[in-house]
C-alpha cells in the first residue's frame, strides 16, 4: 500500500509503565505517552481552521512532546508534522471511530505475566528494551529500532468497526481485510513476534535470509503464545506448502521481495506476504528434527541475518529441501526464464533519426503478459526526454502493449522499460530494458 504492508505490532517482556520518565533499565518498560499527547494535540486542532495554525499547534503539542519512541519512529518511517495533519484533516471519520480503541491499548498490561515468564524461559539470553505507544500518520502499525519497539496505535488497535470509508480505495481493500483479522485480540502474539526482532542481528540482502528473519519472530512467538497469526499467508501457506516451496526455492536467492514479503495480494498467489510462511515452516521443520529445542530457538534468534552466507549454511542444515539446492543454477534457471521486450514495432532502440511524426510505440514481449501490470521509468533525461503519454492497453494475447507518445523535432528521448511492473503470466519479471533514442 504503502500505508503499510505488514503490520508489526507490540511486545511487552517484564514491564514498568512509566508517563514521562524515559530512561533505559535493566526492566522492560512501556510507554503510553505519545497516545495522550497525540489527543491533546487532535482535539486543540480542531480549535482553528487555519492551517498553518493547526501545524504549530501538532508541532508543539504532539511532535515537540516526543518520547524517543516517537522521535525513532519518525526516523523510521520518514513522518513528518504536516503528514499528520494531511491525515486528520482527511479523514476525521477514521479518527472518531479509532480513537476509544487507542486508548484501550493501556488495558494489554493485564494479559502478559504468564507469556512474559515463558518467553524467559524459552529464550533465557533475552534483552530487555521498550515498547512505545504512539499515534503514527497511517504508514505504519510498528516496526522496531534497536531495542525499541514503536508501534502505530492507529492501525494496531483497529478491528471491523473502524471507519475506513474516506481512505483511497486500495488502502480500505487491505484494511478492511487486516481489520478483519481482529488484530488486537492477537496482541500478545503480535507482540511477541516484534520482539524476537529486537533480539536479533543484522537485516538481509537476499530474500531467504529476509524470510528466515521474519519466519523467526512468527515461529518463536507461537512457541510462546501457542497461537499463530490470524492472517491469510499463514493458512494459505499450510494448504499449499509444496507448491510454494518450489516457487520460493527458485526465487529465494534474489535481492527481491516483492513476490514475497511486505506486497499486497497482488502478486503471483493472490495472498499477501507469503514469504512469512516460508521462513515460518523452514524453521518450525528445523525444530521439530531437533533433540535439543532450547539450543534451536537460540540458534534461530542469534544467526547472523547480515550474512546470506551464513543463512544458506544454515538451510542446508535445516534438511527443508531434501534433494539439496545449488544456488548458481537457481539463479541461472530463473534468469533464463523471464521474458524479454523483442522489439519495439515501428521504434527502434538507439536510432538517431526517428521520425517526429510518430504517435504510436508497441512494445512486443517474447511471453505473454500479467496484462493489469506495467512500469516504465523516467530514463537520464528525466521528463524532458520522457515521451510516453499514455498507455493504449495490451493486446488481447498479452503478447504485447501500445503507448501514445508525442515527439519533437530533433530531440533526444530515453526510458526505462522495468522489471518492476511487467510480468509474465507465468510470473517472471521482464528484464528491464533501457530505451534512448533521437529524432531528426
Amino acid at each position: 500500500m504503502k500505508i503499510l504492508t505488514r503490520l508489526t505490532t507490540i511486545v511487552l517482556l517484564n514491564f514498568v509503565f512509566i508517563a514521562s520518565t524515559y530512561a533505559q533499565t535493566k526492566k522492560q518498560t512501556i510507554v503510553y505517552t505519545d497516545i495522550d499527547n497525540f489527543w491533546v494535540a487532535f482535539d486543540s486542532v480542531q480549535t482553528t481552521t487555519d492551517s498553518l495554525k493547526q501545524l504549530n499547534i501538532l508541532q508543539r503539542l504532539y511532535v515537540d512532546k516526543g518520547t524517543p519512541g516517537l522521535k525513532a519512529f519518525m526516523q523510521a518511517k520518514g513522518y513528518t508534522t504536516a503528514a499528520w495533519l494531511d491525515c486528520i484533516r482527511n479523514y476525521p471519520k477514521y479518527w472518531a471511530s479509532i480513537r476509544p480503541k487507542t486508548l484501550k491499548i493501556k488495558e494489554v498490561n493485564k494479559e502478559l505475566d504468564p507469556y512474559i515468564a515463558k518467553f524467559k524461559k524459552t529464550y533465557p539470553a533475552f534483552k530487555p528494551g521498550n515498547i512505545y505507544f504512539t499515534i503514527g500518520a497511517m504508514r505504519s502499525g510498528g516496526t522496531t529500532q534497536d531495542d525499541k519497539v514503536l508501534i502505530g496505535a492507529e492501525l494496531a488497535t483497529g478491528d471491523p468497526e473502524v471507519d475506513i470509508s474516506e481512505l483511497p480505495a486500495n488502502t480500505q481493500n487491505w484494511l478492511k481485510t487486516y481489520f478483519g483479522t481482529y488484530p488486537f485480540k492477537d496482541v500478545v502474539l503480535l507482540n511477541m513476534h516484534e520482539f524476537v526482532h529486537t533480539q536479533q542481528k543484522g537485516r538481509a540482502n537476499t530474500l531467504l535470509t529476509q524470510t528466515i528473519l521474519e519466519g523467526t519472530a512468527d515461529f518463536v512467538a507461537e512457541l510462546v503464545t501457542g497461537k499463530v497469526p490470524a492472517m491469510a499467508y499463514m493458512t494459505y501457506g499450510k494448504q499449499h506448502e509444496t507448491e510454494l516451496k518450489n516457487k520460493f526455492k527458485e526465487e529465494m536467492f534474489l535481492d527481491s521481495y516483492g513476490n514475497w514479503l511486505y506486497n499486497g495480494a497482488s502478486n503471483d498467489f493472490g495472498v499477501a506476504d507469503l514469504g512469512y510462511y516460508m521462513g515460518y515452516a523452514i524453521c518450525k521443520h528445523y525444530y521439530q528434527q531437533a533433540k535439543d529445542k532450547k539450543a534451536v530457538v537460540k540458534e534461530l534468534i542469534e544467526l547472523d541475518y547480515s550474512s546470506d552466507e551464513s543463512i544458506e549454511k544454515f538451510l542446508t542444515k535445516t534438511g527443508y529441501f531434501k534433494e539439496g539446492f545449488n544456488k548458481a543454477e537457481l539463479l541461472k534457471s530463473y534468469e533464463s526464464k523471464k521474458p524479454t521486450v523483442i522489439n519495439l514495432g515501428s521504434l527502434t532502440n538507439g536510432d538517431k533519426s526517428v521520425d517526429a511524426s510518430l504517435t504510436e510505440m508497441t512494445i512486443y514481449f517474447s511471453k505473454p503478459m500479467i496484462k493489469n501490470r506495467m512500469s516504465i521509468n523516467l530514463g537520464e533525461g528525466g521528463e524532458a526526454n520522457f515521451p510516453i503519454k499514455k498507455s493504449l492497453g495490451f493486446a488481447e494475447d498479452g503478447k504485447s502493449i501500445k503507448f501514445q507518445m508525442e515527439l519533437k523535432p530533433n530531440h533526444t528521448y530515453n526510458f526505462v522499460i522495468t522489471g518492476r511492473g511487467f510480468r509474465s503470466v507465468d510470473g517472471y519479471p521482464l528484464v528491464e530494458l533501457p530505451v534512448s533514442f533521437k529524432t531528426k
